[in-house]
């Protein structure tokens, strides 16, 4: 959507502004053509994904809780809705330390949080339940938070969960560009947990368009407006 509305405001201005619509018309296939070739979309992410190369082992302690942020749905070619690719790495790498943390823990749960922004059959949580389920995470070590919208939401509804059950370490996994603002949001809510990516987004460089670049800029533009309203808020008092 931010791509779409700045597209928008550049042909209002090509309307509006007779005079300049030469130069107005090159600037604007100018900044296309450098996100759609990656050029302009590579800094973006490097901005929006400061950590994607610095992803340390997790530290599990007796009571860990390993938080799985959602990333939205889709539906499928059969009409079934399914996690996206970058849910299903972080699905993956939930259950991996799952799996890594009851060789040493007395205690590990899955907190599996996401609601339904996309207002679509199912929540984010109840759709990633089963994929947690085939990688041998136990029902009774997964909680469901499916209430959230947004990743302030997230935040704030595990800060209870976390609070009632006391945990001695909390390990966050999602996706490199979502780190950053997630991480702002926990320690909101005074928790300090573990990074933990589970995949980065890449900018594909080249002389031709790509429509992955589009998607992958719009992902790094909403992560840092995010994180710019989350400053601004705190500012004023609302967060």
């Amino acid at each position: 959507m931010i791509l779409f509305t700045l597209l928008a405001l550049f042909f209002a201005a090509i309307v509006l502004w007779k005079r300049a619509r030469g130069h107005l018309a090159v600037c604007t296939v100018a900044l296309f053509w450098l996100l759609a070739a990656g050029w302009l979309t590579a800094p973006l992410l490097e901005l929006a994904q400061p950590h994607r190369q610095t992803n340390a082992p997790a530290t599990f302690a007796p009571r860990t809780a390993i938080v799985l942020l959602g990333g939205g749905t889709e539906y499928d070619h059969e009409d079934e809705l399914v996690p996206p690719r970058d849910v299903l790495a972080r699905i993956a790498v939930s259950a991996d330390n799952y799996a890594a943390c009851k060789r040493t823990a007395a205690t590990c749960a899955v907190i599996v949080s996401g609601g339904n922004p996309q207002r679509h059959r199912s929540t984010e949580a109840d759709t990633y339940l089963p994929y947690l389920l085939r990688k041998q995470v136990p029902r009774a070590d997964i909680v469901l938070e499916n209430r959230s919208r947004t990743t302030y939401e997230n935040a704030r509804n595990v800060s209870a969960i976390v609070e009632r059950t006391h945990y001695d370490a909390l390990i966050l996994v999602t996706s490199a560009y979502q780190m950053p603002r997630a991480l702002l949001d926990f320690h909101r809510f005074g928790l300090a947990p573990q990074p933990l990516i589970s995949s980065a987004r890449r900018a594909h460089l080249g002389l031709l368009p790509c429509y992955d670049n589009l998607v992958s800029a719009e992902i790094a533009l909403h992560e840092l407006v995010g994180i710019a309203q989350f400053h601004v808020y705190r500012a004023i008092g609302w967060f």
